[in-house]
Formats: structure tokens, C-alpha cells, sequence
């Protein structure tokens, strides 16, 4: 009743493959017995160029040596010697204009009607006030005041 494995084209394929080499790390390869966090060249080897702790698998370390890069590495970021990312910038020609049919969809759009505030119920108001001229200035009541054009908008405009 067991089913036999090799059955699938998959794991057909990985017998014929080659075995993967061994990984050697490169702590073993240089005799480094003591990681330094302010090694900073040696830890550098050991992250990805998005600033990411490689995994063992990748760099052949043992379980005691990757736990050991991994905390210098996290002690080197917490000095600032290391950075925790890289902030990685693309480039595109003419800004964001090569996107296609969305700028033209934005070019036939009408421009938008201003804001208005729908607080009132009053519509448009019209404010009338006595002005009289004090030494030169418009005045009411005898206080000077400043004079201002206000446009309202109504709910219905």
C-alpha cells in the first residue's frame, strides 16, 4: 500500500543531480576564534547587500558560530556601526509620466469644484454693513475695520 516515491519527475531529477558541495565557512577558512562586533569587515560578509543577516545554509556556519555573527551583528547595529537596512532607490525615466494610460486618464478628468463647507442651510448670504470713514479709514460705530471681499458658498452653488 506504501506509495514509491521515486515515482515523481521531481525527485527523479535530484537523483541525477550532482550532490551539493559543502559549505566551509569562512570563520573556519581565516581560524577566527573570537567575532568582534566592531569587526565590521568580517560581519559585512555575512549580511546581504539589503543589510540582512545571511542564513546558515548560505554561509556553511555552524549553529554556535551563526548565533554568534548573529548577535554581533545585532550588538554592531545597536553601536551604529552597521546599518539594520538599506534603503534601496529606483530609477525611472520622466518620474512617474511612463505609467501610461493613468496620466491620461488624469489630463481629460475635469479639475475638481472647490470645497465647500455644507454646515449652513442658509444658502447665499449677502451682509450689509454702515460704513463711515474715521481719519480716512472705514469705520462702524466709531471702531475702524478692515475691509474684506467673503465669498460664500452656498449648498446650492
Amino acid at each position: 500500500m506504501a506509495r514509491d516515491r521515486r515515482s515523481n519527475s521531481k525527485s527523479a531529477a535530484a537523483d541525477r543531480r550532482r550532490p551539493q558541495k559543502k559549505k566551509i565557512s569562512i570563520l573556519n577558512t581565516e581560524q577566527v576564534e573570537w567575532i568582534d562586533y566592531k569587526d565590521v569587515n568580517l560581519l559585512r560578509r555575512f549580511m546581504s547587500e539589503r543589510a540582512k543577516i545571511r542564513a546558515r545554509r548560505v554561509t556553511g556556519n555552524s549553529t554556535q558560530q551563526q548565533r554568534q555573527v548573529a548577535k554581533a551583528i545585532r550588538l554592531a547595529r545597536e553601536m551604529a556601526l552597521l546599518p539594520y537596512s538599506v534603503r534601496q532607490v529606483t530609477q525611472r525615466k520622466g518620474g512617474r509620466r511612463d505609467r501610461g494610460d493613468r496620466g491620461e486618464l488624469r489630463e481629460e478628468m475635469p479639475p475638481r469644484p472647490p470645497e465647500q463647507s455644507g454646515d449652513s442651510d442658509y444658502g447665499d448670504a449677502e451682509i450689509e454693513v454702515d460704513v463711515e470713514q474715521v481719519n480716512g479709514a472705514p469705520a462702524v460705530d466709531g471702531v475702524e475695520v478692515d475691509v474684506v471681499d467673503v465669498e460664500t458658498g452656498g449648498a446650492g452653488a
